[in-house]
């Protein structure tokens, strides 16, 4: 799956206090960031995660929270 939203940005406090993500990013005991998408059905942020070769759901964020994307321009 490749993905023209390469880092998201939660919180209103970008420098200070918000939690980045990026693609290609190390979380969760060696899982890698695989992806980052908008769903247009419930207007949600959804980060996949990837170990070897399997890609799961990790963390979904709503619209109504405080948010910042930033494109892959290499697309």
């Amino acid at each position: 799956m490749d993905s023209i939203i390469r880092k998201i940005s939660i919180g209103a406090d970008y420098k200070n206090e918000a939690m980045h993500y990026s693609v290609g990013q190390q979380v969760y005991g060696g899982h890698i960031i695989h992806s980052i998408s908008l769903s247009i059905a419930d207007n949600s942020y959804n980060i996949y995660i990837k170990k070897e070769k399997e890609v799961m759901p990790w963390k979904k964020f709503n619209s109504h929270m405080a948010i910042s994307v930033e494109y892959d321009l290499e697309y």
